[in-house]
């Protein structure tokens, strides 16, 4: 038995390979293989695939729900609250909550996370062992050598490897509430928007039947004499603005009407729903929080996420500082077999001569006959 030992430098040169003799008892072996398979059952993935820390952050900031929609059943609940809310005249609110149920580009950013979990199990297990036989046979001769390697380099920077995987893992999370929160916000601007080019377009239609009745009030005027031309022309002209404005707010109320679906991310059936026809009342008053500033960059999700790449940007270079000299280490157990046959008599020429021969040289030798191959 002996350990076979590869070593190579980190700027790409030859591997060396050494082999050391050992003997292996059956409690080390198996010690051996006990660690590894702790090792290998101490990381798990998430029960909720990383969705803990993406519901916290919408129930705090938006007080609302965000789920990842990953089966039949889960799809059909979600559907179903989404048509409840549709039901009844949409708010703000409601909007944000269908958004966040709805938006297909949320549900990939929440699927993006369940790949990085599993990069993060990955990336703290322990590599696994090449095991490798091979048989070679020449002529008579059989020689069979069985080898058992594993990456020593991988096993020593496990524990700094994990970490780093945590990391990236929390900051995967980081990323879907801030995906979640960028939704929310797009809804929620959209609605407004939505309200309030609704809201103008009642205004306009208000202000064109009253432009209306002046225009045909100053023509009647103007038959009497009471109002001239000139009069005439502005009112008329005033009629034709207001006109070509309710035609411009139409539009955009029809645009922003789009804004809002995309940002709800509706479609078929479910665009019939209804929005109210004047925005909310404005506050009184300003309300004033003491150290907002302070609290909102505290509370920022993308710096959070920018703190977190500058000490996964440290831990890195320090882990590549520690393997920069040797990268390559592996280890493992290594057996060789060879098997070769006992000399054998050859002999040239009829059976009936080689028979002859051979009978003549064993019994001159004195010795135990060997196995007789005749070849004609």
């Amino acid at each position: 038995m002996s350990l076979h030992v590869r070593t190579s430098d980190a700027a790409g040169g030859p591997a060396a390979t050494r082999a050391f003799r050992f003997e292996f008892g059956t409690v080390a072996i198996l010690a051996s293989l006990g660690s590894v398979i702790l090792l290998s059952g101490c990381t798990w993935f998430a029960p909720d695939a990383g969705m803990g820390v993406v519901t916290t952050i919408a129930q705090q900031e938006l007080n609302k729900d965000a789920a990842a929609i990953r089966s039949p059943e889960e799809a059909e609940a979600a559907s179903a609250r989404v048509r409840r809310l549709l039901g009844r005249p949409l708010t703000a609110d409601a909007a944000v909550q269908v958004a966040l149920l709805n938006n297909r580009g949320l549900q990939a950013a929440y699927n993006e996370l369940a790949i990085a979990d599993a990069e993060r199990v990955g990336e703290s297990l322990p590599p696994n062992p090449t095991f490798s036989w091979r048989r070679i046979q020449s002529g008579p001769a059989l020689e069979s050598e069985m080898q058992l390697v594993t990456n020593i380099i991988a096993l020593a920077t496990l524990p700094a490897r994990s970490e780093i995987a945590a990391e990236r893992f929390h900051q995967a999370q980081l990323r879907a509430a801030e995906a979640t929160l960028h939704v929310a916000h797009e809804a929620r601007r959209a609605y407004y928007r939505a309200v309030a080019a609704r809201e103008l377009i009642q205004f306009l239609t208000e202000s064109q039947s009253a432009a209306e009745a002046a225009t045909k009030l100053a023509a009647r005027l103007g038959e009497t004499g009471a109002m001239n031309k000139l009069d005439q022309a502005r009112e008329q002209v005033f009629y034709a603005d207001l006109t070509a404005q309710l035609a411009t707010a139409r539009q955009r109320e029809a645009s922003e009407r789009e804004a809002l679906i995309r940002a709800m991310g509706l479609s078929d059936a479910s665009l019939d729903f209804k929005l109210p026809n004047a925005l909310p009342a404005v506050p009184r008053r300003v309300q004033t929080l003491a150290g907002i500033e302070v609290d909102a960059v505290s509370r920022r999700v993308d710096l959070q996420i920018a703190r977190i790449e500058l000490d996964l940007l440290a831990k890195s270079y320090g882990l590549t500082q520690a393997s920069r000299f040797i990268n390559i280490l592996d280890a493992g157990y290594a057996d060789k077999l060879e098997k070769r046959p006992d000399e054998r008599f050859l002999c040239a020429g009829s059976i009936s001569d080689c028979k002859s021969r051979y009978s003549t040289s064993a019994r001159s030798a004195s010795a135990r006959p060997r196995p007789l191959i005749c070849s004609r």
